[in-house]
């Protein structure tokens, strides 16, 4: 098994639905562009209120994504 080297960085999702789908809608996006996204945690939890009722739901994540040995950059690369 090789070593492993992670960059963390801080993202938030969004949602009007729930705590869950907003972790969810950030890592989906987060995906979308980050190669070898391997883990989250959530940090913070927060939202707004509209008219006395939940808004929207606002959740802070750090994710953790690898920095790809030479190998796996060209298997990513080819597909």
């Amino acid at each position: 098994m090789q070593d492993k080297t992670y960059v963390i960085t801080e993202i938030v999702g969004v949602s009007d639905t729930s705590i869950s789908q907003a972790v969810s809608n950030a890592i989906d996006r987060a995906n979308q562009t980050l190669k070898a996204l391997d883990w989250f945690e959530v940090k913070e939890v927060r939202g707004t209120v509209v008219e006395g009722k939940v808004g929207q739901y606002q959740v802070t994540l750090d994710v953790g994504f690898r920095y790809l040995s030479d190998e796996e950059m060209r298997n990513w690369a080819t597909g």
